[in-house]
């Protein structure tokens, strides 16, 4: 990792999100460019907690049995994005596969909260596969309409390679 130049927004990201107990997928998967991608002001938020339920063998987020939804995340999500003056926010997540809807509220929420208190900021969630279910996935698009919204589905990978990897 290289370090954060004096100038850089670096240490204010930090703070900013060590001060709401948020997640970031740059933190949590180790990701080498974190000073320079913070250093720009930029950060993909990580909701739904540090732990996924899934154990992908390329991904360097920690997998295990994770805490509680914690419901008050969003709003502490849309307070960061307020306070770092995003007018482009990313949210992933981990996945969530130990909840109904794989966290799908959570996302829809946390758009809504985002909307409400930084209405001009485009927002991009790239959300997980939610098993396939497509209720969840309405409960994610219907906060889509009318904004700057852009959606993308995290693949862990293709079912094709899967397959042939022999795994799941």
């Amino acid at each position: 990792m290289r370090a954060a130049s004096p100038n850089s927004r670096f240490h204010d990201i930090k703070r900013i999100l060590r001060e709401q107990k948020l997640h970031t997928v740059c933190e949590e998967a180790s990701c080498p460019n974190i000073a320079e991608c913070f250093g720009k002001g930029t950060a993909t938020f990580m909701i739904l907690g540090d732990i996924c339920t899934r154990a992908c063998g390329y991904c360097a987020v920690g997998h295990g049995r994770p805490h509680a939804i914690d419901t008050a995340e969003p709003a502490r999500v849309a307070d960061a994005v307020q306070k770092l003056d995003l007018a482009h926010v990313v949210v992933t997540s981990v996945d969530r596969d130990d909840v109904a809807d794989g966290g799908a509220s959570i996302f829809a929420e946390t758009v809504r909260e985002i909307r409400k208190q930084t209405p001009k900021a485009s927002i991009e969630v790239l959300i997980p596969d939610f098993q396939g279910s497509h209720p969840a996935m309405d409960i994610v698009m219907y906060w889509s309409r009318g904004k700057p919204f852009r959606l993308a589905e995290f693949f862990c990978t293709s079912s094709m390679l899967w397959d042939a990897r022999g795994s799941t």
